[in-house]
């Protein structure tokens, strides 16, 4: 099977409006820039959209937010984007606020085959509410279902024409579970090479769960929050 596509415009061809969309990253770390773009270009809308933080304002998902393309986020953080406040507050955009480990866990269990698991996070709040509690050891635990995707995006430092591929230090973040868990894999990288080229010790996430692969470009890389001095 040939992955290679020219650009990320050919790589999101086939996202559809409704679509469940997982995107990589942290906060601005390891974001699929090229993906973002494409999608406001496209024009796609109603999006669910997983992803541990909606961006900010002018980056990542706080440009779909922009132009109203998401009606749904799953996320754990939400702090820097002061449209999704806005549409948040408004009844405009639905939010699933998600405890950041049991948002990681949901992930993996999704690309694990396992339905669902038990996690004490969340009881006693509104988190819990429709949720089914049993007790372990004396302590209440809520079941958390996994979650799956139409489509998994995300961004790499390096791949090969096989789909395998190599995360940077912390740009690794809820990507490699994220991989496993989309119906469609698509990934973007800053070093596209060929097969035998990658150290297999190396590799983060296998060619076998990654469906379409490109090189990417013109990557900001912004910093959230430069610290020069306490």
């Amino acid at each position: 099977m040939n992955k290679v596509v020219a650009n990320a415009d050919e790589a999101i061809q086939d996202i559809r409006d409704g679509a469940v969309l997982m995107l990589g990253g942290f906060g601005l770390c390891g974001i699929p820039e090229n993906c973002i773009t494409a999608l406001v270009k496209k024009g796609v809308k109603d999006l669910t959209c997983i992803s541990n933080n909606a961006g900010v304002d002018d980056f990542g998902l706080g440009l779909l937010l922009k132009t109203r393309q998401i009606r749904k986020m799953m996320s754990s953080y939400v702090g820097e984007n002061a449209e999704f406040e806005r549409q948040l507050l408004a009844g405009e955009l639905e939010v699933d606020l998600i405890p950041q480990g049991t948002l990681a866990t949901r992930i993996q269990m999704a690309g694990m085959g396992i339905p669902a698991f038990f996690t004490p996070a969340g009881y006693g709040t509104e988190i819990a509410e429709g949720k089914e509690v049993r007790v372990f050891d004396g302590k209440p635990h809520l079941m958390e279902l996994a979650l799956h995707a139409d489509y998994a995006i995300v961004k790499a430092w390096k791949g090969d024409t096989l789909g395998n591929l190599v995360f940077r230090k912390t740009t690794r973040n809820f990507s490699t579970s994220m991989a496993r868990a989309g119906q469609i894999t698509i990934a973007e990288v800053e070093e596209l090479v060929q097969p035998g080229e990658l150290e297999p010790d190396q590799i983060h996430v296998p060619g076998i769960y990654v469906r379409r692969i490109f090189k990417g470009g013109n990557y900001e890389k912004r910093i959230e929050r430069r610290t020069v001095k306490i």
